[in-house]
């Protein structure tokens, strides 16, 4: 059987848009992770996208609940795209993500940032049996707004993960859809920013969420695709961002 960083590194490398008419992205990336210290962590890599280039981003939400996307791209062809109304930050920056082993590998932010992540990864009876089924699901199911919020709520307690959400609407007010197809858990994680270390992985006493995007209480990785309804800055933008505009 193929290594997970095999696995990723092809999906990486034949990544492509589906058909459609709303804003489409294709990759893969760490749904969130929470630690002891009560920061939380996510990523994504899309290696294609239906609104400008590819890019790497990085999700930090502090202790105070302050939230900052870092991506090597514009915030309005990232990320921040969806979440900015949510946002204390969105800092376009180097992001990496490099592999260091079979199941490992560590994201790092660059410029003025000192931010380093390193995870790793592994398959369990859970994770094999959920993607034999999502990786089988046809793909116009995936985009249908009632079957995902069926899966997202028998997911979250059969992956421990707490409440998931894979289909409702972001800060920014446009709805999205989350398409995994193929998963594993983070088995090991450590990180620090600007030389302090974030504890061990451990669930948050209160989960969090951007709009009705919860992130996971357990590290979950994915490979898959996310839609996003067209962005209408008159609709999508918060009002004191229209203001300004």
């Amino acid at each position: 059987m193929k290594s997970i960083r095999a696995q990723v590194l092809e999906a990486e490398q034949s990544a492509e848009l589906g058909p459609g008419e709303d804003e489409r992205f294709s990759g893969y990336g760490v749904m969130g992770l929470p630690f002891s210290s009560g920061h939380v962590l996510a990523m994504r890599r899309f290696p294609v996208t239906s609104v400008g280039p590819g890019y790497t981003s990085l999700w930090l939400r502090r202790p105070t609940g302050a939230w900052t996307i870092y991506a090597d791209a514009p915030p309005e062809l990232s990320c921040a795209r969806y979440f900015g109304a949510a946002l204390d930050e969105a800092v376009q920056c180097p992001v990496d993500v490099t592999w260091t082993g079979d199941a490992a590998f560590s994201v790092t932010v660059g410029g003025d940032v000192d931010l380093a992540w390193d995870l790793e990864l592994t398959p369990t009876p859970v994770t094999r049996a959920m993607t034999a089924v999502m990786s089988a699901l046809p793909a116009p199911l995936l985009e249908s707004p009632p079957f995902l919020r069926v899966m997202g709520a028998a997911a979250g307690p059969a992956l421990r993960a707490g409440r998931l959400g894979l289909t409702g609407t972001v800060p920014n007010r446009q709805g999205f859809r989350a398409k995994p197809r193929r998963m594993w858990f983070v088995s090991g994680s450590s990180a620090s920013l600007d030389g302090e270390d974030f504890g061990s992985p451990q669930p948050l006493r209160i989960q969090t969420g951007l709009g009705d995007f919860w992130i996971p209480q357990r590290g979950i990785f994915l490979i898959g695709a996310s839609s996003y309804d067209r962005f209408d800055p008159v609709r999508h933008l918060p009002a004191s961002a229209r203001r300004a505009a």
